[in-house]
């Protein structure tokens, strides 16, 4: 991916032009760009961004809980890198969720509020709500942050 088309991807996507930096060389990344994700959101301390139920339903039509992990997981890994900056990143070495409501059709809005910021781990949790403002999914996610190698993006 070229340097402008990495950008244009990344402003599609929600984020911030001086944020840009934090996402070296893969853009938003491939699930999350096939997932439909967007971020209205995005700080180390608070990260917002929505997803379309559909297609990721499961045979039973509602929202598949594997995509509320992968909203949970997109946002709280993000927030923690943006905290690592651009020199660190993170990685996800936890995540719980506690499904409480399915829902069917419309969009999913994840807001990732930090638990734990320090040096090394993040902790996030994240509460997944309806349109109406329903809480249907929370989540815990937990990165490790790492250090880039020199010269690898």
């Amino acid at each position: 991916m070229g340097p402008e088309e990495h950008s244009r991807e990344l402003s599609e996507h929600g984020v911030p032009e001086e944020l840009h930096a934090v996402f070296p060389g893969h853009g938003i990344g491939g699930l999350a760009r096939a997932m439909g994700i967007r971020f209205t959101e995005l700080s180390p301390g608070r990260a917002v961004a929505t997803m379309p139920v559909e297609p990721s339903t499961q045979p039973g039509g509602v929202l598949h809980g594997g995509a509320h992990c992968v909203l949970a997981e997109t946002l709280a890994s993000t927030a923690a890198s943006v905290h690592a900056g651009p020199e660190r990143f993170a990685v996800g070495v936890d995540i719980n969720a506690t499904h409480q409501r399915g829902i069917s059709s419309g969009t999913v809005t994840g807001t990732c509020t930090a638990l734990h910021l320090g040096a090394t781990l993040t902790v996030h949790e994240v509460v997944m709500t309806d349109e109406r403002g329903r809480r249907l999914s929370t989540a815990r996610v937990t990165n490790l942050l790492r250090d880039r190698a020199p010269g690898t993006d």
